[in-house]
């Protein structure tokens, strides 16, 4: 099936100049102070929670998933098709060490991806899940 008919170049092109159209700001993110006087934490809990503030984790997008057998999978090459469990628009997952956190949805800022969140899993969700 071709995709490449007169209506999906004209839908392409849409989307294109919407998203041209609605330009992402970027904004840096603030430091966080380390000003122990501001803190309600005591100095040995605020020593804890500094420890483990620098500990590098792992942050990955995911656009959907697909099972396939490994017959199917040595044969793709490019220009091969693989059909997701999503449907097109819907949000992607944000995942930290494997961990869902939110949804979001991509955005083009100076020629380069990034994600723009729409929801975030709340903490007690989250805990809810590891359990």
């Amino acid at each position: 099936m071709s995709t490449e008919n007169e209506d999906g170049l004209d839908m392409w092109a849409d989307a294109m100049d919407e998203q041209a159209a609605a330009e992402a700001e970027s904004v840096e993110l603030e430091e966080l102070e380390e000003d122990a006087s501001a803190s309600p934490l005591g100095a040995e809990e605020q020593r804890r929670l500094d420890t483990i503030l620098d500990i590098p984790v792992t942050i990955s997008m995911e656009v959907g998933r697909s099972q396939i057998s490994i017959r199917n999978l040595l044969q793709l090459n490019q220009g091969s098709v693989v059909e997701l469990d999503r449907v097109a628009g819907e949000a992607l997952d944000v995942l930290v060490n494997g961990t869902l956190i939110a949804h979001g949805e991509v955005v083009v800022v100076n020629d380069k991806f990034g994600i723009r969140l729409t929801d975030v899993i709340s903490q007690v969700e989250r805990i809810k899940k590891l359990k």
